[in-house]
């Protein structure tokens, strides 16, 4: 069996790149992979077709990549907390 056991998120996210397609888990702000979204933001990854159940809200969460303009995409089914994520969806951006 293979050890998919990581020590941190910079290994967590070892050959994450531009462009990619994420799954980010959580519930509303619940369970959200805050450390990983930090590590995104920090590394620029820009790009990223986001698969997410909503869009965070402007300064947590997914709100802090579409703040960054690193998101190009966003497959979701709730978006309405986000006013970031709004402006760029209705002036063409995402």
């Amino acid at each position: 069996m293979i050890n998919k056991k990581v020590e941190n998120v910079q290994q967590a996210l070892e050959g994450i790149a531009d462009n990619m397609t994420l799954m980010l888990g959580g519930f509303g702000l619940c369970g959200i992979p805050e450390n990983a979204i930090a590590e995104l933001v920090k590394r620029n990854i820009k790009g990223v077709t986001c698969i997410s159940n909503n869009a965070g809200v402007d300064d947590f969460g997914l709100g802090l990549l579409l703040q960054k303009r690193q998101i190009k995409k966003m497959i979701s089914s709730y978006v309405g907390e986000n006013d970031e994520f709004e402006r760029q969806m209705l002036s063409g951006e995402l």
